[in-house]
């Protein structure tokens, strides 16, 4: 049998010959094929004859994006070439990740969602629909992988695109592009990785009406045909591929926390909205935080929190950045205390008068003595935060007025609008520096560009979960983990705020640069498979365990997938 799985995995990777080796995708060098390989493989004379290197082919793929005009044209060629030549496509990526980044993720990748259907060229991903119900099993077993090959899935059922809404089977954008960030920021193998998109049907009338959309054309199923399905497709994929990790990706938020509850201890899994999206915004928070203090002469842990949305990711950081507070001493109770909510009534208290949200009541306030606060404004002079989190999906919902009242209040306030595409933030990082002089501490959900303040570059950082779902994913990967905890989580977080440099300290970063991803993915994969291993959860026969913590990242980085005409 392990002789079978060994044939198995060198015919996946040496691919077939003739034409057929032209078109997949990662075996495919283009023109960078030996002529020795274009003998041995019968495709002598269907390439140009001169031989390529993927650096030259490179330059080839930059002149060709550089005329393209807009973000969707470059984020359609781009993926067009991984349709093409993956290893290619992944060695331009990581040598140009501060431009390609937000062409394949946020916030272009939004517009590529709405238009998914539109742009098909060709099959990608694993459908699963609600019509499926009872054969679930066997349209997992048509993945085309043998069953120890993935070991990354990205799921979604298109509810929740980022700030889009419903999407439907368009989502499946989605979970490829999150799929890329993973094989770039962590070295996952392309060929491990499983992008999976459940069509339930859609809420959304575009899309009903429209005769190129490429879901069902139904309405969403209901509450109880979700549960049985989402469980027979968890059954079906730990089934046939048992150390499998699992990322939920934007689920609407009653599902979401919901599904986080119901599988988190049962299967290898996790929700990048809820848990992933609070650990980068938790790790931005611990340096803001150091810097606010430092400012303001004042103990780190004096902060109070104003998070402004009350959506699954926003529940979400809020409950991951109780962890500060945890971190310093408070019982879970005098940390949650520190952090206050808001929708879009005004801030969330048991006594406003409507029904709450599930999700909402754990946050809910009950010390405000019947004041209700609506306006923004108001709810900053009540709360007077040392932080306001952003994640509404609102754009401008921190206005001229209520950044001045953060910096009235602070020396050093930090703003952190989160929500995306970029057309969604609360703020723009120039509004954050002019209402505050130049104090705010700042970090998006997307990219801004830098700003020139007072004589120096100030650095727009970006909370993006690109600095630690790709670590947090490997670490189970490697270890095989049995679950992905709470406690794993939060490591990878504070590896996170570990891994700045001192140059970046001093450039007033609190976040590192973009271009250390794997750098950075290699500490956070330590640190979470540093606690797997101490709670019990990893199933890899000791292997992890038995590398000295010291050497453990190096470990890490050194079973990362790099793009090489080599193998």
């Amino acid at each position: 049998m392990e002789h079978k799985r060994m044939l198995q995995r060198e015919h996946f990777t040496v691919g077939t010959s003739g034409p057929a080796a032209l078109r997949d995708w990662y075996t495919n060098k283009d023109t960078g094929f030996s002529q020795e390989e274009r003998d041995k493989l019968g495709i002598r004379g269907l390439l140009p004859p001169r031989i390529n290197t993927l650096e030259e082919q490179g330059l080839r793929i930059r002149h060709q994006l550089d005329t393209k005009l807009t973000p969707i044209q470059k984020h359609i060629a781009l993926f067009n070439l991984r349709q093409r030549n993956e290893r290619l496509f992944y060695y331009f990526l990581l040598n140009n990740l501060r431009e390609t980044l937000p062409l394949v993720y946020t916030p272009t990748v939004g517009e590529a969602c709405q238009k998914f259907s539109h742009m098909f060229r060709r099959p990608e991903g694993l459908t699963i629909t609600i019509e499926d119900k009872g054969r679930v099993a066997d349209v997992v077993a048509n993945w085309p992988q043998p069953t120890d090959m993935p070991r990354i899935a990205v799921i979604t059922d298109g509810s929740r695109i980022l700030g889009l809404g419903d999407l439907g089977w368009n989502g499946l954008g989605i979970a490829l592009g999150k799929l890329s960030l993973y094989v770039a920021g962590a070295g996952i193998d392309p060929r491990s990785t499983l992008p999976i998109v459940v069509d339930l049907g859609t809420n959304t009338e575009e899309y009903l009406n429209d005769p190129l959309y490429l879901g069902l054309p139904r309405r969403r199923a209901s509450h109880e045909e979700y549960l049985e399905l989402l469980d027979e497709i968890m059954e079906a994929l730990h089934k046939r591929y048992p150390s499998l990790i699992i990322q939920f990706e934007d689920w609407s938020s009653d599902h979401a926390f919901e599904f986080l509850e119901r599988y988190q201890l049962k299967y290898p899994m996790f929700n990048d909205d809820i848990q992933g999206t609070g650990a980068v915004i938790l790790a931005g928070f611990i340096n803001a935080a150091r810097i606010s203090a430092n400012a303001a002469n004042r103990d780190v842990a004096d902060q109070r929190i104003l998070m402004v949305g009350a959506g699954s990711a926003a529940i979400g950081v809020a409950k991951q950045l109780m962890w500060f507070f945890r971190h310093h001493g408070l019982s879970e109770e005098e940390a949650k205390k520190l952090i206050w909510t808001t929708d879009s009534r005004g801030l969330i208290t048991n006594d406003r008068g409507d029904k709450l949200a599930h999700h909402k009541l754990y946050f809910a306030r009950d010390d405000n003595e019947g004041q209700q606060f609506k306006n923004l404004e108001d709810i900053v002079d009540y709360v007077k935060p040392t932080a306001i989190v952003g994640l509404s999906t609102v754009a401008g919902t921190f206005t001229e007025g209520v950044i001045r009242k953060m910096a009235e209040y602070n020396t050093r306030p930090i703003i952190f609008p989160l929500s995306n595409p970029t057309s969604n933030s609360e703020c723009t990082f120039e509004e954050a520096l002019k209402y505050t002089d130049g104090r705010a501490i700042f970090a998006a959900g997307s990219p801004f560009a830098n700003v020139e303040f007072g004589g120096r570059t100030r650095f727009a950082d970006q909370g993006n979960n690109f600095y630690i779902f790709p670590g947090i994913g490997l670490a189970g990967a490697l270890s095989k983990a049995k679950h992905i905890t709470d406690e794993v989580i939060t490591a990878g977080a504070f590896a996170l705020a570990n891994s700045l440099t001192p140059v970046e300290r001093s450039e007033l970063r609190v976040y590192p640069k973009i271009e250390r991803v794997r750098e950075v993915s290699g500490e956070v994969a330590a640190a979470c498979i540093r606690v797997i291993n101490e709670q019990g959860l990893a199933r890899d026969d000791g292997h992890s365990g038995s590398v000295p913590h010291e050497q453990l990242p190096q470990w890490v980085c050194d079973h990362m997938w790099v793009p090489s005409y080599d193998h």
